[in-house]
């Protein structure tokens, strides 16, 4: 299990009164509820780092056309092969 260290903040009152209505409401302790919002906050940060990522490396090697073509034909192929209707209702 990974070491665990206190460390002390400081906020405003009026959003630790937030806090504590929100942590009192789920029945979490303060430590809980800080570690839940600075987990959250940095798989966030993590989330949106790859998606800024990925359009960076889209928009440096976009699709080509041929590309395109392929990809809407193997869909039309795919969609022509599994009709949306069930077949008996017809």
């Amino acid at each position: 299990m990974p070491r665990t260290v206190k460390i002390t903040i400081s906020l405003p009152e009026d959003l630790l009164q937030g806090v504590d209505r929100k942590r009192k409401a789920s029945g979490e302790s303060r430590s809980k509820f800080f570690r839940r919002a600075v987990e959250a906050f940095l798989r966030h940060e993590r989330d949106q780092e790859a998606i800024e990522q990925y359009i960076r490396g889209y928009q440096q090697y976009p699709e080509t056309e041929d590309e395109i073509a392929m990809a809407q034909s193997t869909l039309q192929a795919a969609l022509a092969e599994n009709p949306w209707e069930d077949s008996e209702r017809q």
